[in-house]
């Protein structure tokens, strides 16, 4: 199945932009179901770095560890999920289409280990392909309110 891609115009500069859609710390004010994040080198992340994305899932909170792919301020920024039955790829890329606006894409795929195999097809991918647009426009929102 193709990836899952959703793109939203926030009126915020790419710098902005990235720096907010990116940082672990503030998944949960914009992501359905995140509860916490973090990146374990925040000061300077580069490819390896883990992040540690904890979501209330079935009653229960979960955490799943994350590796940084590849990250290239402000345009690019990827990790893919190592551990657990349902492991995330996740693409961020910020196009600026002016000094104070900016395009922002999220493709989010997923690949599913052991049980992960007959969830992701059924249940994870619907979820989410209803969850993305919802969590783009919590994001659009947070951002051009300033916060």
């Amino acid at each position: 199945m193709a990836p899952i891609t959703v793109s939203t115009d926030i009126g915020r500069s790419a710098p902005e932009v990235f720096a907010y859609a990116t940082d672990p710390t503030r998944f949960h004010e914009w992501q359905s179901g995140v509860v916490d994040g973090h990146l374990d080198s925040p000061e300077n992340p580069k490819p390896g770095a883990l992040c540690r994305t904890t979501r209330r899932i079935g009653g229960a909170n979960r955490t799943s560890t994350s590796e940084l792919t590849h990250i290239n301020p402000p345009a690019t920024w990827g990790v893919r999920g190592i551990d657990g039955p349902i492991r995330a790829i996740v693409d961020v890329t910020v196009e600026p289409l002016d000094t104070h606006r900016s395009r922002l894409t999220i493709t989010v795929d997923f690949a599913g280990h052991g049980i992960g195999k007959i969830l992701v097809p059924l249940v994870v991918r619907p979820e989410a392909r209803k969850e993305m647009p919802g969590n783009l426009a919590r994001l659009k929102q947070h951002l051009e309110a300033g916060k």
